[in-house]
Order: structure tokens, then C-alpha cells, then sequence
């Protein structure tokens, strides 16, 4: 998957943790530790899409790739959606990863996982689950389960997407990884569609996909990785990376 795009989307309004971009880590603010895991997974070109001038400065000082992109975005797909016609025009890049920001602790493989689905054909959309071994994530409703049919040792073919604990029955849980690698013509549909019903009702963004005929296959592994949103977060990511 050489040549794909990773677009990294951030922003400056984040509720439980201001300014959270810019993040103090060992003297590195987290959008550049997510920038580093990006590169490190030698995926292919990295960006960090940003309204913050400050945000894109930090990056460019790091010697970083930064674009400067709308405030009044809804998503941060929407963000990657705008950053991509600005920074490939020309359409180099045919494969989109769209990571999230707040993910300083990531191992690089999992970015180059989550685009492994999309070099075999098939879908539209590639995402990341992990197997929920932790019997209060079942119930727990800010731990999103994704719902899909085996189509291969360690993928699924996904059906639906919950809050919810489901399936209902024996059997393994997915704990879903909020990473997504789209192909170029699957991200400019999915960005250019409506709400859907489904998603507003579980606040869940990819159920427009699948709602609208979208193929999204799942690749599983086997961590999830630590997503900073709580000042509790950010103390944990400091003691992972803490050098030595």
C-alpha cells in the first residue's frame, strides 16, 4: 500500500481536553507524535489537515506536511475530504487513510492494517476491530462494537455498527478502531451524502457508508490503540512514551 495518503485531521475545540493537538508530551506536542507513528508505518505520504495556525506551524517545525482547512467542518472525514483536493489535485493518491489525531501511543502497523483490505479489491472502505476481552466493554457504550460476517482468517465483512452490545449470543465481541482507509471515489461519495438515519440515531458516522451501499471490511487485530480525550489519557500516554 505504498502510495497511499494518511491525512490526519485536527482541531483545536476538543471539550474535555482543550487545545489537546497541542499537548505537551515529553517537550512534543501530540499532533506530532501521531505524526511520527503516520510516518513511521512507511505507508506512503503524511498530513496533518488543521483550522489552527498554530497546529500547522508546530508540524512544519517538526518537519512536517501541514494544510490549513475550513473551521466549519462537521468531520473529521469532512477535513480530510477538503485537505485532499488541496494537497493531491491531480489524484496521485488513489488510497485515503484517515487517522485520527489523538492517537500518540499507535503502533505503526496498525495503520498499514487498515489498508491492507482495500490492496485486494473488494471494498470501498477498510477500518480496524480488536476482540473485546474485557467483560465491561461489552455494555459500555462509548466502546463501539462493529457487527460482520468472517470472510477471511482475521477479517470481516462489516454489517452494522452499534453502540449497543452485539451479537446477541456466544461468541466474540469487536471492539471497533476509529481508522479508516477509503479509496479516493469512496471518501468524495461518502462525504457528498446526507446523514442517514441509523448514523444520527447512534451518532456513529460510518453507518452512512454502509446505509448507502458502501462496502466496509474490518481487519482485526489484536490492541487497541490508546486514544487521548481525558487529562487521565494524556497521563497515560506520557508514562508510554516516557524516554528510557
Amino acid at each position: 500500500m505504498a502510495g497511499a495518503l494518511v491525512i490526519i485531521p485536527a482541531r483545536m475545540q476538543a471539550t474535555r481536553l482543550p487545545g489537546k493537538p497541542l499537548a505537551d508530551i515529553h517537550g512534543v506536542p501530540m499532533i506530532v507524535h501521531v505524526w511520527r507513528r503516520a510516518v513511521e508505518s512507511g505507508v506512503g505520504r503524511v498530513v496533518v489537515a488543521t483550522d489552527s495556525e498554530e497546529i500547522r506551524t508546530r508540524v512544519l517545525d517538526a518537519g512536517g506536511e501541514a494544510v490549513m482547512t475550513r473551521a466549519d467542518h462537521q468531520s473529521g472525514s469532512d477535513r480530510a475530504f477538503e485537505a485532499l483536493g488541496l494537497v493531491d489535485p491531480g489524484g496521485q493518491h488513489d488510497v485515503v487513510i484517515n487517522m485520527q489525531g489523538d492517537l500518540p501511543t499507535l503502533e505503526p502497523r496498525l495503520v498499514r492494517a487498515c489498508a491492507e483490505p482495500l490492496a485486494a479489491g473488494g471494498p470501498d472502505i477498510a477500518t480496524l476491530a480488536c476482540e473485546i476481552k474485557d467483560a465491561e466493554e461489552r455494555t459500555n457504550p462509548n466502546v463501539v462494537k462493529v457487527v460482520g460476517s468472517p470472510i477471511a482468517p482475521g477479517r470481516l465483512r462489516a454489517l452494522y455498527f452499534t453502540r449497543a452490545t452485539a451479537p446477541y449470543g456466544d461468541g466474540p465481541l469487536y471492539h471497533h478502531i476509529g481508522m479508516y482507509a477509503y479509496r479516493r471515489e469512496a471518501l468524495e461519495r461518502f462525504v457528498s451524502l446526507p446523514p442517514s438515519a441509523l448514523e444520527t440515531r447512534e451518532k456513529l458516522e460510518q453507518l452512512r457508508a454502509l446505509e448507502h451501499g458502501l462496502r466496509i471490511d474490518v481487519r482485526l487485530v489484536d490492541t487497541v490503540p490508546l486514544g487521548v480525550d481525558t487529562p487521565a489519557d494524556l497521563d497515560r500516554a506520557r508514562r508510554e512514551l516516557a524516554p528510557g
